[in-house]
């Protein structure tokens, strides 16, 4: 099991925070739907914590914005009473291992460069309606089939391939017009 999870971890997170678009949510809703993987599936076979894991994380950002409803809810009555409540800020990209760079360039042009198209595709995928990009970040970034990204999204297989291919020509357009070609 927490092999299966130390593979993951760092993909859920990016997944996540193309969803939610806050790191500190982001990182809680991986460790959130980690352990309730952990809690409730840990004696399933290893074959079947793929799918059970990417479910249980599309549901636990799906109760982060339930959530953030009713909180906006209560912040905001509380903001019109003049309290605040403000944390302090953290990077919970500092508690995660960094991977050796595999197809880093070797000039610094060629790395400004892959770090100028990885923004803007970054940004491109953010944009995405929510069922794009989660289709899309189900596919084409977990390299989930057609069928399993389906169950995972709790929809037919035809609304993913339309979910998918509405997202890659969305996706292409925004690039293009930055004069991105891939």
């Amino acid at each position: 099991m927490s092999d299966f999870l130390a593979s993951v971890e760092r993909r859920a997170f990016k997944q996540a925070v193309f969803s939610v678009q806050e790191d500190e949510s982001a990182l809680d809703i991986v460790q959130d739907a980690m352990m309730r993987l952990a809690e409730k599936y840990a004696e399933r076979p290893a074959e079947e914590l793929p799918l059970l894991f990417q479910r249980i994380l599309q549901n636990a950002i799906r109760d982060h914005f339930r959530r953030q409803k009713v909180r906006s809810t209560w912040t905001t009555l509380l903001s019109s009473m003049g309290i605040t409540g403000d944390d302090e800020d953290a990077d919970p990209l500092e508690t995660l291992e960094v991977d050796e760079m595999v197809n880093v360039p070797a000039s610094p042009a060629g790395q400004l460069e892959q770090s100028q198209v990885m923004a803007a595709i970054e940004e491109a995928v953010k944009s995405l309606p929510e069922r794009q990009r989660e289709a899309f970040m189900l596919r084409y970034w977990e390299e989930l089939d057609v069928s399993e990204t389906a169950k995972v999204m709790g929809c037919s297989e035809g609304s993913v391939k339309t979910h998918c291919s509405r997202a890659t020509h969305a996706l292409a357009k925004i690039l293009r017009s930055k004069g991105i070609t891939l």
